[in-house]
């Protein structure tokens, strides 16, 4: 199973995640920092999006671990 990790001490807090998948990421109301709320895709589209945000964090903030 692919698990979505986010490291919130590299985050800038561009919201790019969000946008490509608010059913999975959501950001802190403090410093807008992500949030991962669903940390485990859950089928072949979801995982494409959560490897799209990924791809497009500004930051380097998202990685996936297999």
């Amino acid at each position: 199973m692919t698990k979505i990790l986010a490291d919130t001490s590299r985050c800038v807090g561009a919201g790019q995640c969000v946008l490509t998948d608010p059913d999975a990421f959501d950001q802190d109301e403090d410093e807008g920092l992500v949030i991962v709320l669903a940390p485990e895709p859950s089928d072949e589209a979801a995982l494409e999006r959560a490897r799209r945000a990924a791809l497009i964090c500004p930051s380097q903030a998202l990685s996936l671990a297999e």
